[in-house]
């Protein structure tokens, strides 16, 4: 009885130790990792964000490798539920921090890591920012965090086989980020978009500040009609419900604030967009209203 008991127990805290993380199948082999669409808090150790596992032949392909050591150990316990093959390779999809902090812990297991070139510098420069904003909002969740950068970078394209499974990686421009990338995996026709497409979540204008170029990589993107889509923040999709969640977003409101600028109008005009269409978003009512400020101050410069 007590044997039983103890087993209970030990499965329970397997459970919750990556209970911030929705472990859903998207095809064979391959899965989905479906982080909180909330802030990052230090239950979810920083990973409010959607990761990929592929699982092939010789070993398991991580897509983004979480916000801290201990977000990167919470994915580690969910590939280790469907696979005990080792992670060999991890791919950083931007440089957001739950894309890459928490490398160093997958890098002392042996993995390459892999991300755009335009990422591995992003990663440099914003490290201690990631850090110290990390702090404030994960606290303790951020001990053991060590910032290590992709080893293994590329300009604009880079194929990948590993155990009979083919990935195709591009970096076709800015996005939420300067370097974000996607991931196509034809033979089970999945893209790992990352924040290049946010899903449940309203998106936020992000660190590149480009509303023109990420709406160009979505497009590019979205030209290979993928079946399934792997966002980097929400459930997985297909490419219809991905373009109303972003792309007709991000043309929402490059439309609206061109408007403004044409009548003249000014940054609280823009404020005061009637975004009511896209409320079923969650994070709504805090970044909606910042995003039409971030796209009118990128905007205005070209008028």
């Amino acid at each position: 009885m007590k044997k039983s008991i103890l087993l209970f127990s030990l499965l329970i805290i397997s459970v919750a130790s990556y209970a911030s993380l929705e472990v859903k199948k998207v095809a064979d082999n391959v899965y989905a990792l479906v982080g909180e669409t909330t802030q990052r808090s230090a239950s979810n150790f920083g990973n409010n964000s959607t990761h990929g596992v592929i699982i092939t032949n010789e070993g398991v392909v991580v897509i983004d490798s979480g916000a801290s050591y201990l977000g990167a150990q919470e994915i580690h316990q969910a590939v280790q539920a469907l696979t005990n093959k080792p992670i060999k390779i991890v791919i950083n999809t931007g440089g957001q921090d739950h894309r890459w902090l928490g490398n160093d812990y997958f890098q002392k297991l042996g993995a390459r890591i892999v991300a755009s070139k335009k990422t591995q510098n992003d990663q440099k420069v914003r490290a201690d920012y990631h850090l110290t904003r990390l702090g404030s909002l994960i606290g303790e969740s951020l001990d053991g965090t060590n910032p290590v950068f992709a080893d293994e970078v590329f300009d604009t394209q880079k194929n990948i086989e590993i155990g009979g499974v083919e990935l195709e990686l591009y970096h076709v421009g800015a996005a939420h980020t300067v370097g974000d990338i996607f991931i196509y995996m034809p033979s089970q026709s999945v893209m790992f978009a990352g924040d290049i497409v946010f899903n449940d979540r309203m998106l936020g204008i992000g660190p590149a500040k480009n509303t023109q170029s990420w709406i160009d990589v979505f497009e590019k993107m979205a030209s290979f009609q993928p079946k399934h889509i792997v966002p980097g923040h929400g459930r997985v999709s297909d490419l219809s419900t991905a373009t109303k969640n972003t792309q007709q977003y991000l043309k929402f409101l490059k439309d609206k604030i061109i408007n403004i600028l044409e009548n003249d109008g000014d940054m609280l005009e823009a404020s005061k967009i009637d975004q009511s269409d896209f409320h079923f978003l969650s994070g709504y009512q805090d970044i909606a209203g910042k995003n039409a400020q971030w796209v009118f101050e990128q905007m205005e410069f070209d008028y």
